[in-house]
Formats: structure tokens, C-alpha cells, sequence
């Protein structure tokens, strides 16, 4: 009878309630059977505030799983209640568009102690900084602030103070080593600036143009020469001459010095008195002035300039203008401005020592210069193409 008791109790509970018979969350909880006297619930800590205007507390509702055993499992801790319920903060000082902060006392705290700031610039007092003025980098502008001169005692020692913990004379010797190796250098060069064959309707001819130095930075020996020629022919006009120059500027060189030239007709020997550099934008000049044995006053003005189109490949425009103070009939030479040269060459610098080019040139003579050649049965003006090499070492 008590195993039939014990099979059938089940299944009575199941059609009597059939609720029981779903799944229920605390199905595996072993629950101890709660006693008769309920446990005292704790006092509210916040019991006797006023709080106008907020609605009775409201009870603390139990906690459902109050009184379930689950050894093993970790419960999470009680929900808290809200220290601060039914606190009355009506009358606590509440933050404004200008105060964030009511109510609390910053004016024992040095570093929070902030500058009045004046209407429209909030937040931004510049009122004590001292602001620097738009100046320019350089020392001698009026708008840097001054600056004192150096003490006295900065110019009392000796010119070299390496003489004051060692030998003088092995000091002098160490700076004239210095000087030598990083300022009194002697260089050399040689420059073919143009070693060229010209074609044009008269006789081809070649054409050459070289120059170099010795020295140092301020002081060279300088020597230039050129001329030309027809393949055919003799030597037209040769020139070669041996210059002092000078550096007055970090770019021009001021020279002096004689120029010997040869010519089928006759010889001269002049005095040369001229300047040469790099003018502002970059470009070559050279400008000098001639005095002959025969007293004849000429000059004569040279300007270059690369355009680079790439690293290799350079675009050379070239100008020469010559001028004589008077006529000299045994030269074919003519007052005034006797003849203009103005040409273009592009050049290839397989290495920056050596460079192949090919280019085009216009020469025209003018004024009494253009009479002499033509009596001569010359063309007084002529466009030719040029094919030639540059090359300095």
C-alpha cells in the first residue's frame, strides 16, 4: 500500500494543480522550511525625514528568495537603498549658468584663486600677460626687445684664450693649419663652356670658349680664351688672356689684367679691367672693358643662364653683345654697337663634368660694323645650328 501511496501521490498532484507540473526556476533549490517567527526587520536609517512635497516611503518589499539554502553558489549582494532618500535639498544652493560650482568655499585655495575677467572675454584674462609684438627675426628691428651689450669683462682676456693653458707658438702653428685647410685652400679648374661646330649657309665652321683659375677664395690667377674658325680656313679671330681677380662680394670677382689677340688683318694687346659672377635670379655675367696699344676703347657684356628642365637636362640661354668708342676700319669694326650674339642650347650632362648639347645661334652686326663687313662681300647676319660639348675638370 505505501509504494502504490508513494506512485500515485504524484500524479494526484499533477491533475490537482497543474501549474506545479511546469518548470520552475528554484526546481533544484533545496528551500528549508521557514519558521513561525519572522526575523525583525532593520530600522531605516533615513526614518523621520521631512521631504515636503515626496509621498510616504514606500515598504521594503522582501527579498523572494529569502530563506533558500544553495550551498555552492555565490549571491550577489543585496541591492542598496539610496542613502539619500527623502533627504530635503530644497534649500541646498542650486548651480547656476555662471556658478557651476554654488556653495562651495575656494577662497582659502591660492591656486584656484582666478583674475577678474572682463565682460566679453570669459574664461580668456590676458589682462597680466605681456605679449610679445609682430616683429621680424632680425636683431636691429625697433619692434625686438632690446638687448644690453656684453660685459666689460668679456673683452678683457687675450684675443686667444687657448694661449692662457697652452703654448703660444704651438696655437699660432694650429691656426694657420686651420686656416689653411678651411679657408685659405688653393683650387683649380678648367672650364670648356663651349667646343662646338656650327652649319649654317655660309662655311661650317668650329667655335671655342674655354677658361679657369687658380686660388683661393679671395685671390685667383684667372685666364680665358676663345675664337673661331672655318673648317676649311684659317683662324678668323683668337683671343687669350691672364687676369688677377679678387672677390669683393660672396658672388663677383673684380679682374684686371691683358688680353692678347690675333686676327689675319692685325694684333692687339689690350688692358682688361672687368667683373664676373652670378647676378641675382642666377644668372652668369661678364662684363669687361679693353684698352689696345693703338689707344681703341671696346667692351664687351656675356650672360648666361641654366634652365633646368630635369636633373640631367638643362636649357642654356645665352646672350653677347659687343660696343667700340670708335671706328677701326683695319677690324671691321664700326662706333657704337657693333654686334649682338643671342642664342639657345640644350644639353644632356651624362656626368655634371661632361655634357653633349645641340642648340641654334643668331649673329647680326650693326651701324658702320655692318658697312665694313659688307664692302668685305661678307653676310653681316647669320642663324646656324650648333652641335657641341661641355666639359670643365
Amino acid at each position: 500500500m505505501k509504494f502504490f501511496a508513494a506512485t500515485l501521490t504524484p500524479i494526484v498532484l499533477a491533475v490537482a494543480s497543474p501549474a506545479l507540473a511546469q518548470t520552475s526556476d528554484h526546481a533544484a533549490h533545496q528551500q528549508t522550511p521557514p519558521t513561525t517567527a519572522q526575523p525583525a526587520q532593520t530600522a531605516d536609517p533615513h526614518a523621520g525625514h521631512a521631504t515636503p512635497g515626496a509621498s510616504e516611503p514606500q515598504t521594503v518589499q522582501p527579498d523572494p528568495h529569502a530563506g533558500h539554502n544553495m550551498p555552492g553558489m555565490t549571491m550577489p549582494p543585496a541591492t542598496q537603498v539610496d542613502p539619500h532618500a527623502h533627504h530635503d535639498m530644497q534649500s541646498m544652493p542650486q548651480p547656476t549658468a555662471s556658478d557651476p560650482h554654488p556653495g562651495h568655499d575656494m577662497s582659502t585655495m591660492p591656486e584656484m584663486a582666478w583674475p577678474q575677467t572682463p565682460p566679453g572675454d570669459a574664461g580668456h584674462d590676458m589682462a597680466g600677460m605681456t605679449m610679445m609684438p609682430n616683429m621680424e627675426t632680425s636683431a636691429d628691428n625697433a619692434g625686438r626687445p632690446p638687448e644690453p651689450p656684453p660685459p666689460a669683462a668679456a673683452n678683457a682676456g687675450p684675443a686667444h684664450a687657448a694661449d692662457l693653458y697652452f703654448d703660444s707658438e704651438q696655437m699660432a702653428a694650429a691656426r694657420a693649419q686651420l686656416l689653411a685647410e678651411n679657408g685659405d685652400i688653393r683650387t683649380s679648374v678648367v672650364i670648356l663652356d663651349r667646343l662646338e661646330a656650327t652649319f649654317g649657309e655660309g662655311a661650317d665652321a668650329y667655335v671655342w670658349d674655354a677658361q679657369g683659375w687658380y686660388g683661393g677664395d679671395i685671390h685667383r690667377f684667372w685666364w680665358k680664351s676663345e675664337g673661331e674658325g672655318a673648317f676649311n680656313g684659317e683662324t678668323e679671330t683668337a683671343e687669350i688672356e691672364a687676369l688677377y681677380s679678387r672677390a669683393f662680394t660672396p658672388y663677383f670677382d673684380f679682374q684686371a689684367g691683358v688680353r692678347q689677340r690675333y686676327t689675319p688683318e692685325a694684333d692687339r694687346t689690350d688692358l682688361v679691367v672687368g667683373v664676373q659672377g652670378l647676378a641675382p635670379y642666377w644668372f652668369e655675367v661678364d662684363v669687361a672693358a679693353f684698352l689696345s696699344n693703338e689707344g681703341e676703347l671696346s667692351a664687351r657684356a656675356e650672360a648666361e643662364y641654366d634652365l633646368r628642365l630635369t636633373q640631367r637636362l638643362i636649357l642654356q640661354p645665352r646672350a653677347e653683345i659687343n660696343l667700340s668708342a670708335e671706328d677701326v676700319p683695319e677690324l671691321a669694326i664700326g662706333s657704337g654697337l657693333t654686334s649682338a650674339e643671342l642664342g639657345v642650347r640644350l644639353r644632356y650632362e651624362i656626368r655634371r663634368e661632361f655634357a653633349p648639347y645641340v642648340g641654334v645661334e643668331w649673329t647680326s652686326s650693326f651701324g658702320d660694323t655692318r658697312d665694313f663687313i659688307k664692302a668685305r662681300g661678307e653676310d653681316p647676319e647669320d642663324a646656324r645650328l650648333v652641335l657641341g660639348i661641355r666639359a670643365w675638370f
